[in-house]
């Protein structure tokens, strides 16, 4: 080729490899902080539904009280109170427990876990506790 053809010839920029994996690397970056973030609102988010949904059943345990002049006992649990049947976020039901270790009855939750105790996501939400929480 001579000196004249290569001047006239037009030469196309691409990116290089390393260009284009340095670009995944930051989006990869950026979108894995991102879901973290999103997974910590999920998280509390679900935790604020099972306490809106304690505070539910204690209002239907409070009406089946001022109907019936008594609490639902433990045989016949949440079942008798006019409630769809409520699960907690994480697809298990709510406990319900009289008499209560604190009150005349509770109404467990026992987090993300499924167990006793916990911390976090897996901590227990409980309805006597709940009321010092306000």
């Amino acid at each position: 080729m001579s000196y004249k053809s290569m001047k006239h010839r037009v030469f196309k920029r691409a990116f290089s490899l390393i260009e284009v994996m340095v670009v995944v690397v930051i989006i990869g970056v950026l979108a894995g902080a991102v879901v973290v973030k999103v997974g910590d609102y999920v998280d509390r988010a679900k935790t604020n539904r099972a306490r809106s949904d304690i505070a539910t059943i204690r209002t239907a345990v409070e009406s089946y009280y001022a109907s019936e002049s008594r609490y639902p006992t433990n045989d016949e649990g949440l079942g008798v109170l006019p409630l769809q049947s409520m699960s907690d976020p994480w697809g298990r039901p709510y406990q319900y427990n009289q008499p209560g270790r604190d009150a005349e009855y509770e109404i467990v939750c026992y987090g993300a876990d499924g167990r006793a105790g916990g911390d976090g996501i897996n901590s227990d939400l409980i309805s006597s506790e709940l009321d010092a929480t306000k």
